[in-house]
């Protein structure tokens, strides 16, 4: 059913998968940098953001990327709460819209570091954000079991991106022209996977921060990238998850330009939201 306003919405997420390919290529581009000690950075998306600020028109930039991943961030909400991309009610279903809507909370945040950039605030640094939180996580009842267990979930979801690097189906609900679709499939392929190496590392330093009910254990993607960059031959493997990560930025732009988005009206979405925020617990 065609919908008359859903061209807003797809915009939305379109933007949005761009903004997010692009912070991933400046991850990428600045750890490959440092691996072969060309000046670069090994940090996490909020330092890769910050650098815009030495280039010209960097806080420009800066306030159109905010932008994007603002409109990601709803995206990723209203994706998961209207289940614009079919997933249904099963349990795999739901698991990953829950996903979605865990990464519009994240990516919102990223937006809000964006902004203050922007106007002059950099605030605290990416393993700083990871460590409050864990921290606050820690201090609930029963916060060990609940940190390690969001390791473990973390964990789970590096392998499945793992997988999909390795054999999945990364150009799902994509229509790509002959020659994007060549490149297309080894540059997802590698982008999944070294995303999926990152999240597997982040998820084992969280379970780490459970078992010693200890938050400066837990270590966001910059320090994941420079645990690795400290290993045996560490800029190699640095630098080929460096490029995995570049790669994933760039299937992010693929994503913006011929992603099949199925958006849901305006007026649905927001009944929808309402609805989802009705049914939250008051406390």
């Amino acid at each position: 059913m065609f919908h008359p306003d859903a061209p807003k919405l797809e915009l939305l997420a379109r933007l949005g998968y761009g903004a997010r390919g692009i912070v991933y290529c400046l991850v990428g581009g600045l750890a490959a940098l440092a691996a072969i000690g060309s000046g670069g950075r090994t940090g996490g998306s909020k330092s890769a953001l910050a650098t815009l600020l030495g280039q010209p028109f960097g806080r420009a930039w800066l306030a159109l990327i905010a932008a994007g991943l603002i409109g990601f961030a709803l995206w990723r909400v209203i994706e998961a709460v209207t289940d614009a991309d079919r997933h249904g009610n099963s349990a795999k279903g739901l698991a990953v819209r829950a996903g979605h809507l865990v990464s519009g909370v994240v990516y919102g945040g990223l937006a809000l570091s964006a902004v203050r950039l922007a106007a002059g605030s950099g605030g605290g640094g990416d393993d700083r954000a990871t460590q409050d939180w864990t921290a606050w996580l820690l201090a609930k009842p029963l916060g060990q079991v609940l940190t390690g267990l969001v390791g473990a979930v973390v964990i789970g979801v590096g392998l499945a991106y793992l997988r999909k690097g390795w054999k999945g189906d990364v150009l799902r609900r994509l229509s790509l022209p002959t020659e994007i679709h060549r490149w297309a499939v080894p540059v997802g392929r590698l982008g999944f996977a070294a995303r999926g190496v990152v999240f597997a590392l982040i998820g084992a330093f969280l379970i780490l921060a459970a078992v010693h009910s200890r938050s400066a254990e837990a270590k966001g993607l910059g320090e994941a990238l420079q645990f690795i960059g400290r290993q045996p031959f560490g800029w190699v493997l640095l630098g080929v998850t460096a490029a995995g990560l570049f790669a994933f930025g760039l299937f992010g732009l693929v994503q913006a330009r011929y992603r099949h988005i199925d958006a849901p009206d305006v007026s649905d979405a927001k009944a929808a939201l309402r609805n989802a925020a009705a049914s939250l617990p008051r406390t």
